[in-house]
Order: structure tokens, then C-alpha cells, then sequence
């Protein structure tokens, strides 16, 4: 999974370098910190509904979702995943 998600990630932070004509990704870069974190928002929403009541296949398409709009905001902010890690390890290596 985390190979996934740096692969993903990667992808994010070359979309902010190289912008690409059509990309939602550059989409949501052009658009700004509120609408990445109003569609963070949505998603989260949308994993909830699917949690109770839509199945496995739609929470994890949802989840998916959040993950990637999750994505979108930290390299927006300068950040990766990498600081997120950072943070579990210093929470549960104790």
C-alpha cells in the first residue's frame, strides 16, 4: 500500500512541477487550499455514507478517494506522506 500511495504521490508533486492541460489534479491546484479541502471534506463524507450502507467495494472506492484529495492537500502545503509517517512513528513507537 504505501509503495501505492508514493507512487500516487509522486504523480501529485509532478502535476504541481509540470502542469498538464485537462488534469484534475492541476484542477485542484489552480483552484486553491479551500476547494482541495472542500473536496476533502466531501470525500469524508462520502466514506461515511458508504460505511453505512453501501458495501466494501463502494467504501473502498470512497476511501480511495479521500486518500488521493488527502494527497492533493499536503503537496499543496509543502508536504508527503512521508511526514505522516513520521507522525504515526512517533505516536505508536513508543
Amino acid at each position: 500500500m504505501a509503495d501505492m500511495i508514493e507512487k500516487v504521490f509522486a504523480i501529485i508533486e509532478d502535476r504541481k512541477a509540470n502542469p498538464k492541460e485537462g488534469s484534475y489534479t492541476n484542477h485542484l491546484f489552480d483552484s486553491g487550499e479551500d476547494e482541495i479541502v472542500k473536496k476533502v471534506g466531501e470525500e469524508a463524507i462520502e466514506v461515511i455514507v458508504a460505511a453505512k450502507g453501501q458495501g466494501d467495494e463502494r467504501l473502498i472506492s470512497e476511501v480511495a478517494d479521500l486518500t488521493y484529495h488527502c494527497l492533493v492537500l499536503l503537496a499543496s502545503r509543502g508536504l508527503s506522506p512521508a511526514d505522516i509517517s513520521q507522525e504515526l512513528e512517533r505516536r505508536y513507537n513508543q
